[in-house]
């Protein structure tokens, strides 16, 4: 049985990383995630990070941390570097859920484009509506979207209830939709690279903060 694997990740990504342990059988994987509201916070998310780093620190030989850099401005990665611990490539998740060649693909075909994900269109009302206030205030989106062209919809999972969803957000936004199939991208082969080095490696993640 593997060694306990502490890995810290953003509430966004709890549905992906829960259905990645029970299919690769990483029953020794423990997730604990930070709000996902952290995002409107970036500041914070340091903090909090390192904050479980220290409260767990006796309790898992390995860590891991499922962040991009999440708009921390390296940062996460300052705290990461004390505590010789790894996280997720990229710079959001738009980034490791598309694959870094595929999401600077898009980026630069079309700079003007909002990202979903499988959680934003779950979650699309309360995070985008609400709180820019478009339910009160409609007329908030010609201002705040007006330097956008599409909606890109990254599918993890292809469900077909949030592909009907996606397109309602995009036509709140008043913006053509498309999608692009990632299924879990650099989710899944970074968490599977690394437990892998654990396994070649069992002592390799100790704190050096």
């Amino acid at each position: 049985m593997p060694a306990p694997t502490l890995v810290i990740a953003c509430g966004a990504l709890a549905r992906e990383i829960g259905a990645l342990k029970k299919a690769n059988g990483w029953s020794h994987i423990d997730p604990q995630c930070l709000d996902a509201a952290l995002h409107n916070r970036p500041d914070d998310i340091p903090g909090r990070v390192e904050a479980l780093l220290e409260r767990y620190a006796e309790h898992y030989e390995h860590r891991f941390v499922a962040y991009a850099d999440c708009g921390t401005g390296g940062r996460l990665d300052a705290v990461l570097q004390r505590w010789n611990v790894r996280r997720l490539p990229g710079a959001h998740c738009y980034e490791f859920f598309a694959t870094s060649e595929i999401f600077h693909a898009l980026a630069e075909a079309e700079p003007g484009t909002f990202y979903l994900t499988d959680f934003l269109v779950r979650h699309f009302d309360r995070l985008v509506i609400e709180d820019l206030k478009l339910n009160t205030h409609p007329e908030l989106r010609e201002t705040l979207f007006a330097h956008y062209t599409r909606v890109v919809y990254l599918s993890q999972t292809q469900e077909s209830e949030l592909l009907e969803s996606a397109q309602r957000a995009a036509d709140q936004l008043a913006l053509p939709l498309e999608v692009v199939v990632t299924g879990m991208g650099d989710l899944q082969t970074a968490m599977a690279a690394e437990i892998l080095r654990w396994q070649e490696n069992p002592g390799g993640n100790h704190a050096t903060h």
